[in-house]
């Protein structure tokens, strides 16, 4: 298992046309920046159940020298998402046009990248040249992946109906079939007019305009006015002072505070003698607990009733991996669920790092299709509560709860690292295991992807929170795991559960060495 090795640059994501739309833009002389949009709005084009121009995007960018910067691209709950419009429902529909009911701001967060990519190389690749190969692909029709048709097939009898569904992602009113060629011409038009119009006309201007008639339609709560409002926001990432190096993710109203917890944690257990069985049950005793970190603390940035980088402070950390028990499960409550998301790093031969993830939660999000659009909306806010006092409850303007976030670390060795995964709640445990794996106990970056993983809690449509392992781990490892008071399911080999991860290394001599998720359609690429 060798990881991809280059000298020049390299881009990582579970989906290799993303990859190669990245690497292509490198090529020409493109920032790591630059090669990220081209591969967010491939990506959005040819992984569409996964994410896609309608939902929400997070970027840790990573200078050759400094502290990183953060970008938030998250939508907040539309003007007229009020309590009162949702009296009588206990939750909010994960389906439908009550359940698109946030702004999507990822489109955002491209044009803030873009900003910040000309300021610190003085130039800048026209947004039509980074929109390009989404253009073509959307026009001209891709592969159907085995992944995107499970999730159609899947998915279809409770996605049919909704609006625009049926017309944009089946063929012939049934799911399409892997390997047939799927095309989205609605959508080429869309990334059209943002080639030519700027990427800021989708919050300000005639496509706008076109959203915001399609949601008033509808029925979506959000208006143009809500689109007008709409900014992607530069943010201070969240830090771990970790023995290996400083690690970095972002702050709320993401859960980057679970994975730098998890690694804060393990850091003070012995992790680079752990066995298979050690390994696992060390890192899911501080899920657990970071878990309990992330739901009594996280939400929308301005209601914050705690300073989340002080819970990272070495006296916090060292008394949540007190308790820990070596010899037993804890209890825990239960998972936020699924999220269906894409984990992408790109970095150049200036240095310039990017970790970046696009979401739209669950597969197709709410599946509303906006009108002549192409454009599938989120259903993030399905994470927001009905319950007044909660934590996360309803409000116009507030943003939801997000699993989402991207990682990246500096090693004491010189060693730079942007990694990350999809997953909903196996994103931090997925971040923690490969960090882990490769950092601490010296496992080979493209190994420490592929060798079998675990998840506790739920995800892609899972109703059970029991500790699920791939079949691959071997009957001594289960049983120790058993003994030890965890509800252990057997999964699949390779199972597309436990995500897809990703992550480049710039070594010190510049050499870049990347490794992708052999269970995902991905692809590391470089020159």
């Amino acid at each position: 298992m060798q990881s991809n090795v280059s000298a020049h640059g390299m881009a990582v994501a579970p989906h290799h046309l993303a990859s190669q739309s990245a690497l292509a833009v490198l090529r020409e002389g493109g920032s790591a920046i630059e090669a990220m949009v081209a591969a967010a709005a491939t990506i959005a084009v040819v992984y569409p159940h996964m994410n896609g121009l309608g939902g929400d995007g997070f970027w840790l960018i990573v200078p050759p020298k400094g502290e990183p910067i953060a970008i938030d691209a998250s939508g907040a709950a539309g003007s007229r998402a009020t309590l009162a419009a949702y009296k009588g429902l206990t939750t909010i529909p994960h389906r439908g046009p009550r359940a698109a009911l946030t702004v999507a701001g990822t489109v955002s967060g491209w044009d803030e990248a873009l900003k910040i990519s000309q300021g610190m190389t003085g130039k800048a690749l026209p947004v039509a040249r980074l929109l390009a190969d989404a253009v073509d692909y959307a026009q001209n029709g891709t592969p159907v992946t085995a992944s995107q048709a499970h999730a159609t097939a899947s998915k279809f009898d409770e996605l049919r109906d909704v609006p625009g569904f049926a017309d944009t992602w089946l063929v012939d009113g049934a799911p399409p079939q892997a390997g047939s060629r799927f095309y989205q011409p609605a959508l080429a038009s869309t990334l059209r007019r943002l080639a030519e119009d700027g990427l800021d006309s989708f919050y300000r201007g005639p496509l706008a305009e076109c959203l915001a008639s399609g949601m008033e339609k509808l029925g979506l709560p959000i208006t143009l006015a809500d689109l007008n409002a709409h900014v992607a926001r530069r943010t201070a990432p969240l830090k771990l002072a970790h023995q290996q190096g400083e690690v970095w993710n972002l702050a709320p109203p993401t859960q980057g505070l679970v994975s730098l917890a998890i690694l804060g944690i393990t850091d003070r257990l012995n992790m680079a003698e752990a066995d298979d069985a050690g390994t696992i049950h060390r890192i899911v005793e501080a899920t657990k607990l970071a878990f309990g970190l992330r739901d009594a603390h996280i939400t929308d940035p301005r209601e914050l009733k705690t300073d989340v980088q002080r819970l990272l402070d070495p006296a916090s950390l060292q008394a949540l991996a007190d308790r820990v028990d070596d010899d037993r499960a804890a209890m825990w409550g239960t998972g936020k669920g699924p999220g269906d998301t894409v984990w992408m790093g790109v970095m150049d031969n200036s240095g310039l790092a990017v970790s970046f993830i696009q979401s739209i939660y669950h597969e197709f999000g709410s599946g509303v299709v906006l009108p002549d659009t192409g454009i599938v909306w989120q259903n993030r806010g399905a994470s927001f509560s009905l319950d007044p006092d909660h934590l996360l409850a309803l409000a116009p303007g507030k943003q939801p709860f997000h699993t989402l976030n991207p990682a990246a670390a500096r090693l004491n060795d010189g060693r730079v690292m942007v990694y990350g995964s999809m997953g909903g709640d196996g994103q931090p445990q997925t971040q923690a295991t490969l960090f882990t794996r490769y950092v601490v106990q010296g496992v080979p970056l493209q190994e420490s992807i592929t060798r079998p993983r675990w998840l506790l809690g739920r995800t892609w449509g899972q109703t059970s929170d029991t500790l699920k392992v791939e079949g691959r781990f071997s009957a001594q490892t289960i049983a120790r795991l058993q003994a030890l008071g965890h509800d252990v399911e057997r999964f699949p080999d390779f199972s597309e559960a436990m995500g897809h991860a990703g992550a480049i290394v710039r070594h010190p001599n510049g050499l870049f060495e990347g490794a992708f998720d052999p269970r995902s359609n991905g692809s590391a690429a470089g020159y």
